[in-house]
């Protein structure tokens, strides 16, 4: 198994694992076609600058997992008075014919190693009931996070979710 790091190029493999993780997550297919639309135009130009970084793992030249990673502003906090900043995992994803034989867990290995690479000393995610207890299991602990979908009207974002 081989690793590389993400590029421009692997627009289409991320947004199709990205997609595919919400909807083992029980999210319906209609939300998820806008979301995906709306995530490809978002992450182009970030692929482009390197916001977004990662890897895949690939066997046999085909792609069998992938990580996205961000280095997010955060004011200092408890969890990192120091840094303004703290590492984000997201769209870790594993191909069905691959999963347990420890690859999350590789990909995990590579998102540690190059947030340390880049100074950060804290990171966060968000879980799936699927991969909790892989998170749990590297160390990972669960926050006191809420969240709340607010309501928009149409005239309030752009196309590409930014205030009009």
């Amino acid at each position: 198994m081989q690793s590389r790091s993400l590029d421009v190029d692997d627009l289409d493999v991320i947004c199709r694992q990205r997609e595919q993780m919400f909807r083992e997550a029980g999210r319906d297919d209609a939300t998820l076609a806008l979301m995906t639309d709306s995530f490809r135009l978002w992450l182009k130009p970030r692929l482009l600058d390197q916001r977004y970084f990662g890897f895949l793992l690939t066997r046999q030249e085909q792609v069998i997992a992938g990580i996205g990673l961000m280095a997010i502003d955060w004011p200092p906090h408890p969890s990192h008075p120091m840094q303004d900043q703290r590492g984000y995992v997201l769209n870790v994803y594993v191909e069905t014919a691959y999963r347990r034989q420890g690859i999350a867990q590789q990909l995990m290995q590579l998102a540690e190693e190059e947030f340390a690479r880049r100074g950060l000393q804290f990171a966060i995610l968000h879980a799936t009931q699927m991969g909790r207890p892989l998170y749990e299991g590297l160390g990972w602990n669960a926050t006191t996070e809420m969240a709340k979908t607010l309501p928009a009207t149409p005239a309030s974002t752009n196309n590409k979710g930014q205030p009009a």
